[in-house]
């Protein structure tokens, strides 16, 4: 195995890990994002995760799957057909991660003006949650919606003194969403590295065909 087969191995190994890293992501926060919360970080959370393109991820992830296994041929025979298709498909799921991932950043640009019809639609129940985990009174301000009395606001001049809980959810939102993002792109490297090692692989694949037709107009294969 010549060291640019190895590389490609190796990359399109990370490749699948990432296809297995984002399937079983999406999965599992499709499966907890309308869990009932039992605490006011999980009721945040998941109202997030109810803004998540899970079902574009799973696609990807699907998609990525069908270009492994497109990449098997490629690795096992000297063919460039196989490679080149596998190439043009690790584009495709490239390209789908950068949007995917460019939704998400976008999220964090208004994630207090876009996540405040998500909370003003909560119950009592699950607003005092985010009150008495976040230490804050109402969404913009106190009375905008009303806070909801509990031992953090237990008067309307107590809630007066408190932060509105804009101000720490947006702050848990744009880290939590900021790290997956982040993770996103980083799958988008991965891809970058794959379609450069097939390019690699390609090439010295074609050189050794060229040098292969040489030596068989030399008469070389024929001694």
């Amino acid at each position: 195995m010549s060291k640019v087969l190895l590389a490609y191995v190796v990359a399109d190994g990370l490749f699948l890990l990432m296809g297995i890293f984002m399937i079983a992501f999406s999965v599992i926060v499709q499966n907890i994002q309308f869990e009932i919360p039992t605490e006011g970080h999980q009721a945040a959370r998941n109202l997030l995760y109810q803004r998540f393109p899970l079902t574009a991820g799973i696609v990807n992830a699907v998609f990525i799957f069908v270009t492994f296994l497109l990449t098997i041929p490629g690795v096992i025979t000297p063919a460039r057909g196989w490679l080149k298709m596998g190439g043009w498909m690790t584009t495709v799921c490239g390209l789908f991660s950068l949007i995917l991932g460019l939704y998400l950043w976008i999220l964090t640009l208004k994630t207090k003006e876009d996540f405040a019809p998500l909370y003003f639609q909560q119950t009592p129940e699950i607003q005092q949650l985010m009150q008495s985990a976040f230490q804050c009174c109402g969404y913009f301000n106190s009375t905008s919606p009303a806070f909801i009395t509990d031992d953090i606001c237990s008067s309307p001049a107590a809630a007066a003194l408190m932060r509105p809980c804009a101000t720490p959810i947006t702050s848990f939102a744009n880290i939590l969403v900021d790290n997956i993002f982040t993770a996103v792109f980083g799958m988008v490297g991965i891809d970058v590295v794959l379609i450069m090692a097939t390019a690699c692989l390609l090439k010295e694949r074609k050189e050794r065909e060229r040098f292969r037709h040489i030596d068989e107009k030399s008469g070389v294969v024929g001694f």
